[in-house]
């Protein structure tokens, strides 16, 4: 590996998807988006469906990812996840079906926003919407994420918790 170099390892449950020796790496986090040079600090993060993009020979390279892992350590980016697309084979028809679809299941939900069912249906919508991103096509801000589900029932818990508090105390008797 040459000097000022990162080893990038993309693996999916099919193989490994890329090898490449890279300047940097960018990676969605379920924290956030972070950036990885050569010397950094060994890391592990969980990984968020979204757009990974690499610098090598000064080019500037996306693909997109599923969820997963991320371990950083002495140079070398190792990306564990369920699905790996590059821009050439995003098909951006067959994808807005499946965006479609998969809004469209959720629509007729009647599941739990928390239920495995809902996450499915979720994570399909999250995966459409990082390829059509890829492709250059993002679809409507209309797309909820995983968080955002489990911040609106946490918001709702808390609006509970202060009607509660705000309610008179009963009389001792």
């Amino acid at each position: 590996m040459a000097e000022g170099a990162l080893e990038l390892e993309i693996l999916t449950p099919e193989g490994v998807a890329l090898r490449e020796t890279v300047q940097s790496v960018t990676a969605p986090s379920v924290e956030g988006e972070f950036g990885v040079l050569p010397g950094h600090r060994p890391l592990l993060a969980a990984l968020q469906t979204g757009i990974v993009s690499y610098t090598k020979d000064g080019a500037e390279v996306k693909v997109a990812v599923g969820r997963g892992f991320v371990e950083i350590y002495e140079d070398r980016a190792v990306l564990l996840t369920d699905h790996f697309i590059r821009k050439e084979d995003v098909d951006p028809v067959r994808t807005r079906l499946d965006l479609k679809d998969a809004d469209e299941a959720l629509d007729r939900l009647q599941g739990e926003p928390g239920s495995a069912e809902y996450l499915e249906m979720q994570r399909k919508e999250l995966w459409a919407a990082a390829r059509l991103t890829l492709y250059g096509d993002p679809p409507p801000p209309t797309v909820h994420t995983h968080s955002q589900v489990f911040d609106g029932a946490r918001l709702d818990d808390e609006e509970e918790g202060k009607e509660e508090a705000e309610a008179p105390a009963e009389p001792a008797h």
